[in-house]
């Protein structure tokens, strides 16, 4: 999980040198009054001047140096959290389940990745810098003490009451921030579905109501800025009125102790300048706001990473085994009941049932797209959470009804780092080379530049799944092909080449061709035979589509 401390250790050597340019600068702020102050007495009394100019000259120019330099270490240490930040969730959303992945909405997902890992990023400069801020007041009471005692107890006092004013901004702020991001993120997620849509949008005439959808948390969005802002001017006003209190207040001891000979016109000039620095605290405002973005951003990152990550072993499958997939009393909450059954290595299996039946969860269950509630899923008795994620992957092939391609061109969608030739080779075996051939690049067509139909997309979904080498698990990765294509692509599918098959469908002819034919009800087994001994069973011939076996 990522935490604040985390995210503050991170950039811990940019604040290091952060921390030292602002230790140097709040000394030379500090430096700067008395080294003033006593060329003040200088002049008064007669006395060399030149020598506290050149003091204070060199001290401008060291506060000029420092203070480049921490500006140049604060954006290095917010570009590389945020670099890492961004980096980290972005590979812990890929390492979630599918199931744990849908819990929160794509846009509000993206949201975060975007936005709030910058804020939270400002999490180590922020509090550097608070931090900082805090030492120069602090080390103007200490010299304001040796000055005169009064003088730092009247400073005191003006300072608690600036102090009070950011503890309550700081709490205020923190809820309305997380408010706001909220609000961004259920903006970004009506526009991602809307674009995910836009197709059926245009064609359903219905973007004035879209709009209106993406746009119903603007309210919301606003009434965070306007709180935000609200309380930013409230304590800007309240700062502003402070600070003035605490110099006259400085002034006005110390006005009083000149006339009593206890402090010098230098050592006045001095204390007001410190009395300035005490006030300047209100100004810590800005960097307090984002202590608390920082805060809120930490938190919404966090949601993210409470979701546990899909765990893997370090076992490997036997050489000499053949893709025995076995469920054994698996269930997923009213989902998938006590499922209990054995697929024999190298068999076609379909899958078929009625819509909500539990077909596509079984597919994810055996996949290891996501785990059971209970019970265990092995291939060749090995349980697949015991796998190392390669030997998984290597094993298993998923092809889907809507498959997502990713890669930069046509041919390492299919080959997703195999070798190119495989990669042709499985598009041959899916009926995908014909298309892809006359493609303007062929397999170096641009995937972004590449029209594809529903069934050439799956199609090559197919040939991307081709290079399993014990298990394919097709989710009705068929269902937008012609009927010719199909049957070519079966014939591929149900020849036994070694591979264990499960085939969810819901078509006559793939679950004739299958070796056996897993029937689901409700999230049970029903059967598990094959084709022709169960067609007599008129509930059976329900769930298929009125074909012709």
């Amino acid at each position: 999980m990522t935490h604040f401390a985390e995210i503050v250790r991170k950039g811990r050597g940019w604040l290091t040198l952060m921390a030292i340019c602002s230790l140097a600068s709040a000394g030379v702020t500090l430096a700067l009054p008395a080294v003033l102050g006593s060329a003040i007495d200088a002049i008064v009394s007669g006395g060399e001047v030149e020598r506290a100019l050149i003091i204070a000259t060199a001290l401008i120019a060291l506060a000029v140096a420092t203070d480049l330099a921490e500006a140049a270490a604060g954006v290095a240490c917010v570009a590389g959290t945020t670099a890492w930040l961004r980096l980290r969730t972005v590979r812990h959303l890929l390492s979630l389940s599918a199931p744990t992945v849908a819990r929160f909405e794509t846009g509000d997902l993206v949201s975060r990745v975007s936005g709030n890992a910058v804020d939270a990023a400002q999490a180590g400069t922020s509090l550097a810098v608070t931090a900082v801020g805090v030492l120069a007041p602090l080390g103007s009471l200490i010299l304001l003490a040796l000055i005169d005692v009064w003088i730092a107890l009247a400073f005191l006092a003006g300072v608690w009451l600036v102090a009070m004013v950011l503890r309550a901004f700081t709490r205020r702020t923190t809820a309305v921030a997380l408010g706001y991001q909220k609000a961004q993120g259920a903006i970004a997620t009506g526009l991602t579905e809307a674009l995910a849509g836009i197709r059926t949008i245009a064609a359903a005439a219905t973007a004035e109501q879209e709009e209106r959808r993406i746009l119903r948390s603007v309210p919301e969005l606003s009434a965070h800025g306007r709180r935000l802002w609200t309380v930013l001017a409230r304590t800007s006003a309240q700062a502003t009125v402070v600070g003035p209190v605490v110099l006259v207040a400085v002034l006005a001891v110390g006005g009083f102790a000149l006339t009593q000979g206890r402090i010098t016109p230098g050592e006045l000039f001095a204390a007001s300048r410190y009395a300035v620095l005490g006030a300047g605290l209100g100004g810590l405002t800005g960097v307090l706001g984002a202590l608390a973005r920082a805060r809120a951003g930490t938190n919404r990152l966090a949601e993210v990473f409470t979701r546990p990550s899909t765990a893997y072993g370090a076992a490997t499958l036997p050489t000499s085994a053949s893709g025995t997939l076995r469920f054994r009393q698996v269930s997923v909450k009213s989902l998938l009941h006590n499922v209990d059954l054995t697929l024999p290595g190298g068999a076609s299996v379909a899958v078929v049932g009625r819509s909500g039946s539990g077909k596509s969860v079984l597919a994810e269950l055996a996949a290891r797209l996501r785990d059971p509630d209970s019970g265990a899923v092995l291939l060749d008795g090995i349980p697949l959470p015991e796998l190392t994620h390669h030997e998984l992957r290597r094993a298993i092939g998923c092809a889907f009804e809507r498959p997502h391609l990713i890669g930069g061109t046509v041919g390492e969608a299919i080959a997703l780092g195999r070798d190119p030739a495989s990669a042709i080779q499985a598009a041959r075996s899916v009926q995908a080379h014909s298309f892809v051939i006359r493609l303007p690049s062929g397999y170096q067509t641009p995937l972004a530049q590449t029209p594809m139909s529903g069934g050439e997309r799956q199609r090559l979904g197919l040939a991307r799944a081709w290079h399993a080498e014990r298990l394919l698990v097709l989710d009705d990765a068929t269902s937008s092909l012609d009927m010719v294509t199909e049957m070519k692509i079966a014939q591929a599918l149900l020849e036994d080449d070694g591979r264990t098959r499960l085939i969810v469908t819901h078509r006559v002819p793939t679950a004739a061709r299958a070796d056996l034919v897993v029937w689901l009800e409700e999230g049970r087994v029903q059967a598990i035979a094959p084709h022709h001994l169960l067609w007599p069973d008129p509930r059976y011939r329900a769930v298929l589509q009125p074909e012709t076996p």
